[in-house]
């Protein structure tokens, strides 16, 4: 089984690539974030020709969350329960759908801003409320995933140049603590295999000629339970679809499973 997520920045901008990225790997479930589109809006016919299903959360701003599936779509979860909302409105961040032998979540983690803006201390509320929404399947014998745009590179090596990025978010202490608490709810980071340079990078600006440098940073991650992690056979970052014009800023991470 292969099972991805991949933030494509804009579902209606990326379409084409996305229907022929789905046809010619061959993935079972794929995890969608920022799908900046409305839910009504969204290319379910295309899809369904392709023979994927689709779950989506989604209300046509810069957010919104998708899980397509030709292995089945059960038990469909939209938003993240306990959110705890910017400026009064819940965001479409959220969204977990039980495909066929796997219960996925795909997630867009708050960006943050600045550290000290009132985004940040959304994104750490965010997080809270996050593992304890997936608390109870991450212990189950089911094999289970959190999957998406973290916003948040775990270590040192999961950016180009640390230094870069002093002062700035996706490498706070307080935001690198908010994923090791995920993991104590049962979960494990499964780091993907490069295929290109040392580093697993997953995110690359568009700016500065940032991709063919490899400035990039690793936020598109996967955590999954035990049973699930058991089941990995092979995981990497598909960079050659970062490559070209009308790419997403991201790439997709692929995960294939002995389900």
């Amino acid at each position: 089984m292969r099972i991805a997520t991949w933030n494509v920045n804009s579902i209606t901008a990326r379409l084409p690539r996305l229907l022929a990225w789905l046809e010619s790997t061959g993935t079972d479930v794929l995890c969608l974030q920022e799908a900046k589109i409305a839910e009504e809006q969204f290319p379910f016919d295309q899809l369904r020709e392709l023979g994927y299903e689709a779950a989506v959360h989604a209300t046509g701003r810069w957010n919104g969350v998708a899980v397509l599936s030709r292995v089945g779509l059960e038990d469909v979860v939209k938003g993240l329960p306990g959110d705890p909302g910017y400026e009064g409105v819940t965001e479409p961040r959220a969204v977990s759908a039980t495909c066929g032998p796997v219960r996925v979540w795909s997630v867009y983690v708050p960006n943050g801003r600045e550290v000290d803006h009132p985004h940040y201390a959304y994104k750490l509320q965010w997080f809270e409320a996050l593992k304890a929404a997936v608390a109870g399947d991450a212990s189950g014998s089911r094999p289970f995933a959190v999957m998406g745009d973290y916003n948040v590179a775990p270590t040192d090596d999961d950016v180009y140049d640390v230094a870069a990025f002093e002062g700035s978010t996706h490498v706070t202490p307080a935001e690198r603590a908010a994923l090791v608490s995920l993991q104590e709810a049962g979960l494990s980071d499964v780091v993907p295999r490069p295929l290109k340079y040392d580093h697993p990078y997953t995110y690359w600006d568009y700016r500065q000629l940032c991709f063919p440098k490899n400035r990039g940073m690793r936020i598109d991650l996967v955590y999954g339970n035990e049973p699930f992690a058991k089941a990995v056979k092979d995981s990497y970052v598909d960079r050659e679809e970062r490559k070209g014009k009308g790419a997403s800023d991201h790439a997709p991470v692929v995960v294939d499973l002995d389900v």
